[in-house]
């Protein structure tokens, strides 16, 4: 097999570290381009605005590499929507997006909403429910896309905290559960050519809006995997880079959640060979009963949205 060399060779062009530009560097090349920050969220008023607020007081306040933090609140039933208001965001509740086509809860759903409501020619997506992070993430994601004009989608990876087994803190590179028991295999599998991002689920990510506008997008969370894909379909995986943002750290998914994320990443890549997809799938799970196993049922939505462009 010839793809782990050339995924390989693609690890040592396309590989950067956040701090390989300097603010000035990345101001200068932006030029007078316009650059969004798009933060989808959903139930997390107790992070979204320290989120909105470091971000805003060191990249908007400070200097300008970011015209505009827009939330995508997707039907919180929490403060969130006031906690992202209050912490200087423009906050767009996702249903209320273009209703005229619908809406339908999701991350995907969120980021692909945001395409009518923010003015930027780069998009940046953060996820909602960091506690362990910088600011330097943004302009990190933004250094390929504004300096390198053959890059069009840039994805982050870090070390992610976790207890050793003595009790003490270490770190680990890997993708979390979904990405390892699921994504990195079918990529193994599948898409080889893309076996060189270190953290192909993250949720930090940019991409320029010409290209975001002209892919599908699943509207949960198989939309991370589902860009990647159809970015190396269809401007090469040179068209692909990522930035080692550090150290991250979010709140952890229930396990039966997770099956739910796995069932939506597995959807979007049987679509995308062209092989038909129950919606929504049914995800039969388990729990302790009384004396037995007790069946629970689960709707899974699988929906994808159009490109964007043509409509």
């Amino acid at each position: 097999m010839d793809e782990l060399p050339a995924a390989t060779g693609w690890f040592e062009r396309n590989t950067h570290h956040w701090d390989d530009w300097s603010l000035e560097a990345l101001m200068a090349a932006k030029g007078p381009r316009r650059v969004s920050l798009v933060v989808p969220a959903r139930n997390e008023a107790a992070t979204v605005g320290d989120v909105v607020t470091r971000v805003r007081e060191a990249l908007v306040d400070t200097v300008a590499l970011l015209d505009e933090i827009v939330v995508i609140d997707s039907d919180s039933t929490d403060a969130t929507y006031d906690v992202a208001t209050d912490a200087g965001a423009v906050v767009h509740r996702s249903a209320e997006i273009r209703p005229d086509l619908g809406s339908v809860p999701g991350k995907g759903e969120a980021m692909w909403k945001s395409l009518f409501v923010t003015t930027g020619e780069v998009l940046v997506f953060m996820d909602a429910d960091l506690v362990d992070w910088d600011t330097h993430f943004v302009p990190g994601l933004l250094g390929p896309l504004l300096t390198r004009p053959e890059v069009a989608l840039v994805k982050g990876f870090y070390e992610r905290p976790m207890l050793d087994g003595a009790g003490g803190s270490a770190g680990s590179l890997d993708g979390g559960r979904v990405t390892e028991l699921v994504a990195r295999p079918l990529v193994a599998i599948d898409h080889p050519e893309l076996a060189g991002l270190v953290q192909p689920l993250a949720g930090e990510w940019a991409i320029r809006r010409s290209l975001f506008e002209t892919l599908a997008v699943p509207t949960g969370y198989a939309v991370e995997l589902a860009a990647l894909v159809d970015t190396a379909a269809k401007q090469g995986v040179d068209a692909i880079a990522q930035v080692d943002l550090g150290r991250r750290a979010h709140r952890h998914q229930d396990l039966l959640d997770l099956g739910a994320m796995a069932t939506q990443i597995l959807a979007a890549m049987r679509s995308r060979q062209g092989r038909a997809v129950p919606a929504p799938v049914t995800l039969r799970q388990y729990r302790p009963g009384d004396d037995r196993a007790r069946p629970t049922d689960r709707a899974i939505p699988v929906d994808e949205r159009p490109p964007a462009v043509s409509l």
